[in-house]
């Protein structure tokens, strides 16, 4: 152990880059500003731990938490998390409360998950506006991602 802490093993870093979950972000919330609109961006890695957020002025204070709970349901399922909803509308009474029940799954919309080379590595949820305009938002970051990630590829000689 060195004066400055126990040293720590780096990680693998095959998983969603901090650049690129900004770039969501960024182009998230580019959305909103350009459509008037108050809401929270949530980029969180394939197991569900916040990357990067950011929030427009004016925000709900519970646009936070649902923008990062909007993701993490993303991320643990796979799915937009309006999806999601749609399948518990439509599930039996039991598996409908069981879901809704557990802490942290958000299934409305506005929540969507992102993949590099097939694999599932995080998601980016947005939250504070209509249900359909958080969608709009994080389309807008995931389409950001997947511009910047094919670009990547691209510079690298990789086929997207």
């Amino acid at each position: 152990m060195s004066r400055h802490g126990l040293p720590l093993p780096r990680l693998p870093g095959d998983g969603l880059a901090l650049d690129l979950a900004r770039v969501g972000v960024d182009a998230a919330l580019d959305c909103a500003r350009r459509n008037q609109l108050q809401v929270s961006i949530a980029v969180v890695d394939g197991g569900g731990h916040l990357m990067a957020f950011a929030r427009t002025e004016g925000t709900p204070w519970h646009s936070i938490q649902l923008a990062t709970e909007k993701a993490r349901t993303s991320a643990s399922f796979g799915l937009p998390s309006s999806t999601l909803g749609d399948m518990i509308d439509n599930a039996s009474e039991r598996i409908r409360m069981n879901l809704l029940l557990r802490p942290e799954i958000v299934a409305m919309g506005g929540a969507f998950p992102i993949q590099l080379a097939g694999r599932m590595v995080g998601a980016i949820g947005v939250s504070g506006a209509s249900e359909e305009e958080d969608i709009i938002c994080a389309l807008a970051g995931c389409e950001a991602m997947a511009r910047q990630a094919e670009a990547a590829l691209e510079s690298e000689g990789a086929q997207p």
